[in-house]
C-alpha cells in the first residue's frame, strides 16, 4: 500500500509539472502570435508593407544577411 500511494503521489507531481509546461508554453505561444499580429497589422497599415511581401523579405533575411558579412570582410571592416 505505501508503495502505490508513493507512486501515485509521484504521479501526479509528475502530471501536474507537465500540465503548468503547457500552460506556459501556451500563454508564450498566444502572446508571440499576439505580437507578430500587431507587427504585421502596422506595416499594413503605416507603410502599406503586405504579410506576402514581409513573408518574401523573411524567406530572403539569412542570404541578405550573408551578402552584408561578405562585403563588410571585402572592405577590411571599414
Amino acid at each position: 500500500m505505501p508503495l502505490e500511494l508513493i507512486i501515485l503521489l509521484a504521479s501526479l507531481l509528475v502530471a501536474w509539472l507537465v500540465f503548468t509546461w503547457a500552460v506556459q508554453v501556451l500563454k508564450a505561444s498566444i502572446s508571440t502570435a499576439v505580437a507578430i499580429a500587431a507587427i504585421v497589422l502596422i506595416l499594413q497599415l503605416v507603410f502599406g508593407i503586405g504579410p506576402q511581401e514581409l513573408l518574401d523579405h523573411l524567406i530572403q533575411l539569412p542570404q541578405t544577411l550573408w551578402n552584408l558579412i561578405l562585403n563588410s570582410r571585402s572592405s577590411g571592416g571599414n
